[in-house]
């Protein structure tokens, strides 16, 4: 009887356990999804970046840890590496890493960048007299993200090629936070500031300082700065240029010493043109291409009176002209409209090519003014006071007509030739007397001309080849007189022939007869007639 009651329970356990297990796998067959089956994704753990350093020698590092010392800026170890990437991060860097072997452990955090919620975290443990350092990106940490290894190598190629790019460019390059401290250079700018002179030891971060400049508001322009070799005592200038960035300044430092050398050879010479143009009695005013004035010099002031403050104004040439018209400091117009049209053409003539004029000025001063063109459609004006020039011109003139009527009022018949043998100086009386025209006596009429002019009208006599003579010094220096009897009226003529200073010689004719000197067309048309 026992055992049928225990056979019963074994039964009916049975039976519960297989209606449940058969309901168990209902329900998975239900809940299971449709499609094929998914293998699940693995995701494997992150390596983290750690270094180990033995005071600045780098003992070992994770993979990650060296290629963060690769992507690093330049140095001449792996600690200065890693301190040029650590240090612009981390504030007070270098100065928890000189407590590290009193603390044991120090933990640093960073200021979150831009696009990231937290700042990155750094870990330094003493172990056993070694630094372990552990850099660690919260935003990543736990995540266990993968990164394609084409893009990956895509993004290290483009890295790479960055930054050979800035480290041979000749410009110096750095950037700045928002209170001034040095947080990237290129090679250049390290290179000028010298941090390897001293050693290993020598590259410290933050780099130094080798221009003052102010963070600039907005994009600025170039700002001429000079920067002094500390060993050779050398200025070198440079162009710097600052752009403002969200979090600090990005500058650029160009060469500009070859700027520097021409703009001091341009100054020089503009100096020198300046004294020279200052010593110049001649007024000097250059217009550009515009007609604006440009240049000018002190005796441009003297000689036209305009003043100093209205052409330092540099106005129009039609203004500079009208201030000349309102100063009487030029010749007075008939009207203002011929004026303007007169000043035009001068204007274009001078920018054409070279032009001269007369100015007679109503004070009774004489001006030349001369026109040039001058490169770039610029033209220049010169003012040249002549009043002496055109008074000793006019004395000189006076003093040729006074002594040409001294000549003509004398009783002989009188010539002058010059060594060359060219006539020179002839009075009326002997145009009359040879029946020359005035014309023709000193437009190059020479001496063997006038010997056989004279032979030709007169009998002959020896003294024509002793005045040859004389005049090619063939015969001793002397006086050479005689007298002579033309053919036509049989009048006698003394002759005298006289040496003078510089080879010149004067021929002078005295006839008995002295109405022969005087003015008579009748007489002076029968010699003419007898001659030819």
């Amino acid at each position: 009887m026992q055992m049928d009651v225990f056979q019963a329970i074994v039964i009916a356990i049975t039976s519960v356990g297989s209606a449940l297990l058969a309901l168990m796998a209902i329900t998975f067959m239900l809940a299971r999804p449709r499609g094929p089956a998914r293998t699940p994704t693995i995701y494997p753990v992150l390596e983290p970046t750690v270094f180990l350093f033995d005071d600045q020698d780098l003992v070992d590092a994770t993979a990650p840890a060296r290629t963060l010392l690769e992507a690093a800026p330049m140095g001449v170890s792996d600690w200065a590496r890693l301190c040029a990437f650590v240090a612009p991060r981390f504030e007070g860097f270098a100065a928890a890493m000189a407590q590290l072997a009193a603390q044991s452990r120090i933990e640093l955090c960073a200021r979150p960048e831009p696009g990231r919620v937290q700042g990155l975290r750094l870990v330094a443990e003493d172990v056993d007299g070694l630094a372990r350092i552990t850099l660690i990106d919260p935003d990543a940490e736990g995540k266990g993200l993968l990164v394609d290894g084409l893009s990956q190598r895509a993004l290290e190629d483009e890295l790479e090629e960055l930054r050979q790019t800035l480290d041979r460019a000749p410009a110096l390059v750095w950037r700045e936070d928002e209170t001034g401290v040095l947080t990237w250079a290129n090679r250049a700018y390290v290179l000028r500031a010298d941090v390897f002179a001293a050693g290993e030891d020598a590259l410290v971060w933050p780099l130094p300082k080798l221009f003052d400049i102010e963070r600039p508001g907005r994009v600025s322009g170039p700002r001429r700065l000079r920067l002094e070799d500390k060993l050779t005592g050398e200025m070198s200038w440079f162009d710097c240029h600052s752009y403002p960035l969200e979090r600090g300044t990005l500058h650029f430092a160009l060469p500009a010493d070859a700027a520097m050398r021409a703009e001091k050879a341009l100054r020089d010479f503009v100096q020198t043109l300046s004294k020279t143009f200052a010593e110049l009695p001649i007024g000097l005013a250059v217009f550009d291409r515009q007609r604006q004035l440009q240049i000018f010099n002190p005796a441009l002031i003297d000689l036209t009176q305009l003043g100093a403050e209205f052409l330092a104004r540099r106005p129009t040439l039609y203004a500079f002209l009208d201030r000349l018209r309102e100063a009487r400091m030029m010749p007075e117009p008939k009207d203002y409209r011929s004026w303007r049209l007169k000043m035009t053409e001068l204007e274009e003539a001078a920018a054409a090519g070279f032009h001269s004029e007369t100015w007679m000025l109503p004070s009774g001063q004489t001006y030349r003014v001369t026109g040039r063109p001058h490169p770039d459609g610029a033209v220049a004006f010169l003012f040249e006071d002549i009043s002496t020039e055109i008074s000793l011109s006019r004395q000189f003139r006076a003093e040729l007509e006074q002594g040409q009527e001294v000549l003509d009022m004398m009783r002989e018949a009188v010539a002058v030739f010059q060594p060359s043998g060219e006539m020179t100086v002839s009075n009326a009386g002997y145009e009359r007397l040879w029946a020359v025209a005035a014309s023709s006596s000193l437009s190059g009429q020479g001496l063997q001309d006038a010997l056989r002019h004279w032979q030709a009208q007169c009998e002959p006599n020896e003294i024509w080849a002793r005045a040859r003579g004389l005049f090619s010094r063939e015969a001793a220096g002397g006086v050479i007189e005689g007298e002579v009897m033309r053919r036509i009226d049989g009048e006698k003529i003394a002759c005298r022939f006289m040496p003078m200073t510089g080879g010149a010689m004067l021929a002078s004719f005295a006839p008995r007869n002295p109405a022969l000197l005087a003015p008579c067309p009748a007489a002076r048309a029968a010699v003419e007639l007898a001659v030819n």
